[in-house]
């Protein structure tokens, strides 16, 4: 059984609004805006204590739109190390938010788009 669990995901859209009502319709799910300057991030808890929790962003272009998932890590910068040795690509390197999130964005060889991060220490 793997330690890296999938806990988050995000889906790109340059029609955020029609997003936001497509996956509300669908599955009920409801969203709160938590962008900030230069952009809409409008997060769901989407299935739960059952499921895993997400968000819309908004985009430029619908030759920007994108759905990936994000993987929970012990270390983003080792795991991006370990992703291009396995034929990965970095496509975003590490960042750490104000908040003290690290998060990164990858590729693998087949052509996916993923990401993974490490949540703000506790305290």
């Amino acid at each position: 059984m793997s330690s890296t669990p999938v806990t988050w995901f995000e889906i790109g859209s340059n029609r955020p609004d029609e997003a936001q009502r497509f996956y509300s319709e669908l599955f009920g799910w409801s969203f709160e805006e938590q962008g900030g300057p230069g952009g809409s991030y409008r997060q769901t808890a989407a299935g739960g204590e059952r499921g895993i929790g997400g968000a819309i962003r908004g985009t430029g272009s619908a030759t920007d739109n994108y759905a990936i998932f994000y993987a929970q890590v012990t270390d983003v910068a080792q795991t991006c190390r370990h992703a291009e040795a396995a034929g990965g690509t970095v496509l975003a390197a590490p960042v750490t938010t104000p908040t003290g999130l690290v998060h990164a964005r990858l590729r693998d060889p087949s052509g996916n788009l993923l990401g993974v991060f490490t949540p703000p220490a506790e305290g």
